[in-house]
């Protein structure tokens, strides 16, 4: 190639590099946005970000009772918005009481299926046959742990007391005092048999078993003189 001819190349190729580059467009047409959005929107973060139907249904609820007062739709309605919107606000509230103003009892009870730091959905009158095998094998320890289960699964039963998932052996004493106030003695005694066998480890005997047995069968006879007051309200 002579000069004259690479004078002439290198003076054309900046031509034709515009040329092509110009050619390419900076910003997208219409298709090519909303596939670029769309890829965009598809990604993870945006996803997690989208509304709920429970969100937009909110949404929609908020939007329509800001509608009733504008003035065009206020006039409309006249008398009767008052009347619209009371009825909104009680079908409401019945939709709040219905999913979370559920009776105490339910709760309690779905509350109740950890008792004494361990998951038992167990009823009284089973913990009360195992404690009896567990008696019969002389396994004083276990048929203690699970006769006290008994009285507090019974107790609960019977709604007249609510002790939280964490609640202690001597929690469920003081509370089970209020509708029995004769038995605070005894039921104390009870939990501390409980915390003897089940965290300090204690062999546990046979006349613990059975002062815990009485104890049990007389709560189960006797009729409460006061109820809690978080259970009756």
């Amino acid at each position: 190639m002579t000069g004259r001819a690479l004078r002439a190349v290198l003076i054309a190729l900046p031509t034709a590099l515009g040329a092509k580059l110009a050619a390419i467009p900076l910003i997208p047409d219409g298709d090519g946005a909303r596939e670029l959005a769309e890829k965009e929107l598809a990604k993870p973060e945006y996803q997690a970000a989208k509304p709920t139907l429970i969100d937009q249904w909110a949404r929609a609820v908020i939007d329509w009772l800001a509608d009733l007062f504008t003035p065009q739709h206020a006039v409309d309605l006249g008398p009767w918005a008052a009347i619209v919107i009371g009825a909104v606000l009680v079908a409401a509230l019945i939709a709040v009481l219905l999913i979370w103003g559920r009776p105490r009892r339910s709760r309690s009870r779905s509350a109740g299926s950890v008792l004494l730091g361990s998951a038992d959905d167990r009823t009284a009158a089973q913990l009360r046959a195992d404690a009896e095998r567990a008696a019969r094998d002389e396994d004083w320890a276990e048929a203690i742990v699970l006769r006290y289960r008994a009285v507090a699964r019974s107790l609960i039963e019977r709604d007249l007391i609510a002790p939280a998932p964490g609640a202690t052996a001597q929690t469920i004493a003081r509370e089970a005092v209020v509708p029995f106030p004769g038995e605070g003695e005894a039921l104390h005694t009870a939990a501390v048999a409980f915390d003897d066998v089940r965290y300090l480890g204690h062999p546990g005997t046979s006349a613990q078993y059975r002062a815990l047995a009485e104890i049990d069968d007389r709560l189960r006879a006797l009729r409460p003189q006061a109820l809690p007051e978080a259970v009756s309200a």
